[in-house]
Parts: C-alpha cells; sequence; structure tokens
C-alpha cells in the first residue's frame, strides 16, 4: 500500500467506527434510563464485568465511572468463579458486557447475582440473548459491521460500548452534581503513580473494618465475619494478635468442592499458614507489585513481630482510582 492508500484505508477504518457509534445512539432507549437509575439508586459500588475484549472495555468504564463519582470496580468473571465474588455485596450493581450475550464464564456468575438480588444492566448486541433477558436493564450496543476487514475482531462493536460506557459514567456525573473541585479530590496526586509513593502504613484497612477471627474458631464464625466485612477473606490470629493465617473465598470454595464437611471443620483446618505479608513501611506501589507476582488480590500487613496491622486489597488501590487514608499506626 503506498501512502494514500494507507491514509484512505485507516479513514474507512474511522468512518466504520463512527457508523457504529451513530447507530448505537439511534437505538437509545428507555433502557439507557433505566441503567442509570438503578446505578444511581445503588448504595454499594458498581461491578462491571466482562471477559477477553469485552472485559478491556469494562476496566476503562469502571475506571471513568470511580473518577467522575460513581464507585466502581472491574471483576473479571473467571477471576469471580475462584473467589473473588466475595467483593460483590447485595448493596452493589451489576454491568456485564458481552457482544453476543452468551459468554459462558458471565452467564455462570448471573445465578449468584439473582441470588443476592443484585440489579444487572447488560451491555450487549444481542437485546434477545440470554444476558439480556435475565437483566434489569438492558442497552443495545449492536452494531452493523466491524470495522476488521475480515469481519473477525471486535472494532466497531467495542468502540460503540465503550462509548455508551462514557455515556453511562458522565450523565450519571450530571445527575450527582460532580464538579471539578469533586473530580481533584479523586486525583489528590494528579496520577496514580504518585498515589503509590505513599506508605501501604496510609492506604491500609484497620480496626473494626479488618475481617478476623481467633485461631480455633468454628467455619461459622468464619463465615459471618467474611460475609460482614466483605473483602474476600478472614485473617485469623493468635496469642499477641500474631498473624496465624488467611482463609479466602478460595480456599473454602475448594473444600466445598472436595466434599468435605466444612461447617464441621475449624479455621485452622483450612486457612493457609503462613501467607504473603508486607510490612506498613513499605510503599503502596510495592504491595501492589507483591499482589501481581502471587495473583492475589488481598495482603496482609504485620510488623517486625507478625502481629497484624491490617490488611491491603487490590481493588481499594486501583479499582476506585483512589484510596482511602485511615492515618499511622
Amino acid at each position: 500500500m503506498n501512502k494514500k492508500s494507507v491514509l484512505d484505508f485507516a479513514t474507512s477504518v474511522l468512518d466504520i467506527e463512527l457508523e457504529g457509534i451513530k447507530t448505537v445512539r439511534d437505538k437509545l432507549d428507555y433502557g439507557f434510563v433505566k441503567a442509570v437509575e438503578l446505578i444511581f439508586a445503588c448504595t454499594g459500588r458498581v461491578v462491571v464485568t466482562g471477559v477477553g475484549k469485552s472485559g478491556l472495555i469494562g476496566k476503562k468504564i469502571a475506571a471513568t465511572m470511580a473518577s467522575t463519582g460513581t464507585p466502581a470496580i472491574f471483576l473479571h468473571p473467571v477471576e469471580a468463579l475462584h473467589g473473588d465474588l466475595g467483593v460483590v455485596s447485595p448493596f452493589d450493581c451489576v454491568i456485564g458486557i458481552s457482544n453476543s450475550g452468551e459468554t459462558e464464564e458471565l452467564l455462570r456468575l448471573l445465578p449468584v447475582f439473582r441470588e443476592r438480588n443484585i440489579p444487572l444492566v447488560a451491555l450487549t448486541g444481542k437485546p434477545s440473548s440470554t444476558l439480556a433477558r435475565i437483566s434489569q436493564a438492558v442497552i443495545d450496543t449492536g452494531v452493523n459491521r466491524e470495522a476488521c476487514s475480515l469481519g473477525l475482531a471486535p472494532t466497531s462493536s467495542t468502540t460503540a460500548t465503550l462509548a455508551v460506557g462514557d455515556a453511562l459514567a458522565i450523565t450519571l456525573l450530571k445527575q450527582r452534581g460532580f464538579n471539578a473541585k469533586d473530580f481533584r479530590r479523586n486525583h489528590p496526586a494528579g496520577s496514580l503513580g504518585e498515589a503509590l509513593k505513599l506508605e501501604v502504613r496510609e492506604i491500609m484497612l484497620t480496626g473494626d473494618i479488618m475481617p478476623v477471627v481467633r485461631t480455633g474458631s468454628s467455619m461459622s464464625d468464619a463465615l459471618k465475619e467474611l460475609d460482614a466485612k466483605r473483602i474476600g477473606c478472614v485473617l485469623i490470629t493468635e496469642e499477641a494478635d500474631r498473624l496465624a493465617g488467611i482463609l479466602t473465598d478460595g480456599d473454602i470454595r475448594r473444600e466445598i468442592t472436595k466434599g468435605r464437611p466444612i461447617m464441621e471443620l475449624k479455621t485452622d483446618d483450612v486457612m493457609t499458614k503462613k501467607p504473603k505479608c508486607i510490612n506498613p513501611s513499605v510503599l503502596a506501589a510495592d504491595a501492589m507489585a507483591v499482589m501481581e507476582q502471587h495473583l492475589i488480590t488481598v495482603l496482609p500487613v504485620v510488623d517486625e513481630n507478625d502481629r497484624l496491622c491490617g490488611v491491603v486489597h487490590l481493588h481499594d488501590l486501583l479499582g476506585k482510582g483512589q484510596f482511602r487514608f485511615t492515618g499511622t499506626i
């Protein structure tokens, strides 16, 4: 291709993308209004979920909402199926993204959302799909064609879905009366990189916010604490508040899968002993690096004597786009 051909082809791709956005714009109906009402009424967080390219779009939508006054996180369906469902509470609202509306990993989560009476908003190109049929609000993001010349790679469809996500976030911003001062409050250092220079002690969850039980506790007590605190884990301590182990949603799920009588067990029988920990003086960026290295979302914070000081959750570092300052210990 010569230079003119390259420019002409690129222009045609952008024209198709514009066509897709216009198509979705023209199809906007009261499904969008219902979605705004559900999200605005939500007293918890907006949990955005999707797989593949839809998941990548979902991450951006969650990030935009979080920085414009709508607390939001992204939850990968596969991680959710392996324990991270513990971050979803009955006070939350879910946005499910699937162009086909039949994504298997996403559909497997739907019974859990229904059981917890969690409102579901669908962004899908198929208003007659399974996802759409069981959602309380449906926004049709279907486009006539993809910009990919092979018709295979999601292009126009993902662009249109991203634009709808922006429309939701900014409509909610307007409805909340969110202003420039509020925006700056969610960006205290101007960038995540600056915020990650804080020490863990300044952002960790402490005190009664932490889910904690003593060694030898029953699984019933541990499950109550897990359900009450909702960060996907329970920390188990021994004498002098030393950390003995951690019990996650995933640990419980695996025990149930094995067929063990979990309610007859003690926390000591199920917990992970000597879990990965971090010191309160370590930088938040280093805490996040440990989580990424070991593929974990929760990191206990202990002092030089292994005494439990707090806990850091990855969703609080990245999902909301802001930190919760709790003071020093």
